[in-house]
């Protein structure tokens, strides 16, 4: 099978202010891809009356909220969609010097250990990730390298193509930085805006889990893996 993999991260930068880093992933079968984006702009234009409006978490409100609630209802009702997020609790308390490691250099582990679980021998995949800096292409060549060594794809088959692309083009991208903004959201015991806190509600509810512990490694449909620092 060949997958495509799409990625998104929420307060990765270390001297951002923040103290809760997230990095998240929907993957589906790639010849899957025409008929989700059909669905995800049919969604669009039924609320905004066209198909090429971005969905952003940061763009939700009490009042719009009913938006984005179909849309965790649809990634959850899709089958062929699955989700997986990495969160750092507390970047602040990390000690990359003890480890003798940039900041960088733990960056780079987080994703590793977010797309492990999720690659398999035997199936390709294309992952696209949202552009954010001038140092994207540096940062796509490091990547791929930490992926194919570890996996032993030194030809290239497993991982066929890593490239950056930009959210506003790309739907499915957006619906990643949906979910992995309520998970940040809810890591940050934010509470001041009642439109995220009902997306969040609806997420647990039809996830069954409460987004505070990991889920089991092999879950499929909506992982999530809280990291913890070794002391």
């Amino acid at each position: 099978m060949e997958y495509n993999i799409y990625c998104d991260e929420s307060c990765h930068i270390e001297n951002d202010g923040q103290k809760v880093m997230v990095l998240g992933v929907i993957w589906c079968p790639e010849e899957k891809v025409p008929e989700i984006n059909k669905r995800i702009n049919e969604i669009k234009r039924e609320n905004f009356g066209k198909g090429d409006v971005e969905l952003k978490w940061n763009k939700i409100s009490e009042s719009g909220k009913q938006i984005y609630l179909q849309f965790v209802d649809y990634f959850f009702d899709d089958d062929d969609l699955h989700f997986r997020a990495l969160v750092v609790p507390d970047k602040l308390v990390l000690n990359h010097e003890a480890f003798s490691q940039t900041h960088d250099d733990f960056y780079y582990k987080m994703y590793f250990d977010l797309l492990k679980v999720i690659l398999e021998p035997g199936n390709s995949y294309n992952i696209f990730l949202d552009i954010k800096d001038t140092r994207s292409q540096s940062k796509i060549n490091k990547l791929r390298e930490i992926l194919s060594t570890s996996h032993l794809d030194f030809e290239r088959k497993m991982i066929k193509k890593i490239q950056h692309v930009r959210s506003h083009e790309v739907a499915l991208i957006q619906l990643t930085d949906l979910l992995i903004g309520s998970i940040s959201y809810f890591h940050r015991h934010l509470e001041a805006n009642k439109g995220k806190l009902k997306v969040i509600e609806r997420i647990k509810g039809r996830s069954g889990y409460s987004l505070m512990n990991s889920t089991l490694l092999r879950e499929s449909k909506f992982n999530l893996f809280i990291w913890r620092a070794r002391c």
